[in-house]
């Protein structure tokens, strides 16, 4: 497929990725564009903004989450050659595992994927330096997938000075520049990114970069390499044949509090004949009626505890639900919904639902981070010793993390315990990726439909 494409990418964190990506993202589309955007990595937030704000499609690609086919399938899933592709970077464009593997890197994702990389190089405080920096970038980019660069916070003066200098030494092609614009920034806190629906007036800022980048960078030059990129052979995705043809209902939790869901994840449980219905534990009084399991993502619970403590209906409605034998899937932010309380920063203990008889506390840093390979030992809702891809990133630690399945960090190979699990359930701090293992999600719609014919035989 002749697939139009590139990547943005940076040599580290903070360039403005994400900033020049969104507003490439929305000139596109102004441009009536078919535009689609694909983050690298397993960060839920980004694709959010992509979606939400800018009202494009967005999935993760991730090199660690699948192998190279897959992660060609998943790139060329449902795409027309019409489309245009966007990725989004992660971290620098050479970090991957444990920031010194090639695996799960920015750069990886172009490789297998053969796609254009546009770098973003925030040259604030940099004259001259910037050169050598972007040589470094050139020299150990083997593949020669730089194809432009981007000067970020530059103003147009010195831009039209340095630009000529760059391309006469180097040989890369400078797209433009972006101003340094302090009333452009898109906030960040202690999980990443904020969510799209608390920065006010987002979308009109979105807007204003994009026209600002109109007249900064050379979009038709850009549009030129991305339609430049190499042609890709068709790949065969996960072929998954539905389990069921009951239609099951799986209550996925999706509001301000729980919103980190994987699209590829969603996907799957419908393709193996789940039926998803969301639902608000912030705003609803109970589970949606007839539903046959429960989903609990991650998010931001903690931000919201006092109002979810509050909706003791939907408390109560969970905590029946489990304790009467409904499948449920809990990560992270959900995985805390279910213990006795949530432990804030001034040590007040919130009411949760109470399925778990513990507490989870801030720890004020870090607790675990990074990506995980999850064993399920005991063979209590996989089959014994298969195992699942996971990432985590979170701050709250519980008094009890489970002990059904071992999780062993990639690069270190640094092992603990990890999860709550049964044949029905499934509770612990690690966001998990199915395609990695659809047994897992296979798993879990069997026992749904387990259920639904038992409360339907009632």
């Amino acid at each position: 497929m002749n697939l139009p494409r590139l990547m943005i990418a940076a040599p580290k964190s903070g360039s403005g990725k994400t900033m020049i990506t969104c507003a490439l993202l929305q000139a596109l589309k102004e441009r009536d564009e078919q535009v689609y955007a694909c983050k690298c990595g397993p960060d839920y937030i980004d694709p959010m903004f992509h979606q939400k704000v800018i009202g494009v499609p967005s999935r993760n690609l991730d090199t660690f989450f699948t192998d190279n086919h897959m992660t060609r399938a998943l790139l060329l899933k449902d795409r027309k050659e019409k489309d245009i592709v966007v990725m989004e970077g992660v971290m620098g464009l050479f970090d991957g595992l444990g920031g010194i593997r090639e695996e799960g890197s920015a750069y990886h994702l172009a490789t297998v994927t053969e796609t254009p990389i546009i770098l973003v190089v925030d040259v604030k405080g940099m004259g001259r330096s910037v050169i050598p920096l972007i040589s470094g970038f050139l020299q150990y980019d083997t593949l020669h997938l730089i194809k432009g660069v981007i000067l970020n916070r530059m103003s147009k003066p010195y831009y039209e000075i340095l630009k000529p200098v760059i391309e006469e030494e180097l040989g890369i092609t400078v797209l433009g520049y972006f101003p340094e614009e302090k009333g452009l920034h898109i906030e960040s806190r202690h999980l990443g990114l904020r969510l799209p629906h608390e920065i006010e007036g987002l979308k009109e800022q979105v807007k204003t970069v994009a026209e600002k980048l109109e007249s900064t960078v050379d979009m038709e030059l850009l549009l030129t390499i991305a339609k430049e990129a190499k042609e890709l052979k068709m790949e065969t995705g996960l072929q998954l044949v539905p389990v069921t043809r009951e239609k099951p209902l799986i209550a996925v939790a999706r509001d301000e509090a729980f919103c980190f869901y994987y699209a590829e994840n969603l996907s799957m449980l419908e393709q193996l004949g789940a039926e998803l219905v969301f639902f608000s534990p912030l705003h609803d009084r109970e589970l949606p009626k007839d539903c046959h399991g429960i989903l609990l993502g991650g998010g931001y619970p903690e931000l919201v505890t006092e109002e979810l403590s509050r909706n003791q209906s939907m408390l109560a409605s969970i905590r029946h639900a489990i304790e009467n034998g409904m499948p449920s899937v809990a990560e992270c932010g959900g995985f805390m919904y279910l213990h006795e309380s949530i432990t804030n920063k001034v040590g007040t203990q919130i009411p949760m639902t109470g399925v778990i008889s513990k507490t989870c506390t801030n720890k004020g840093r870090l607790v675990r981070f990074g990506y995980i390979e999850i064993e399920d030992e005991q063979g209590l809702f996989m089959k014994r010793g298969n195992k699942i891809r996971a990432h985590e990133f979170h701050y709250y630690d519980s008094a009890d993390n489970g002990e059904g399945c071992m999780a062993t960090k990639p690069v270190t190979g640094k092992q603990y315990p990890c999860i709550m699990a049964g044949t029905n359930f499934w509770w612990g701090f690690p966001h998990l990726y199915y395609p990695s293992n659809p047994a897992f999600a296979i798993q879990f719609v069997e026992q749904v439909v387990k259920y639904k014919k038992k409360v339907e035989k009632r």
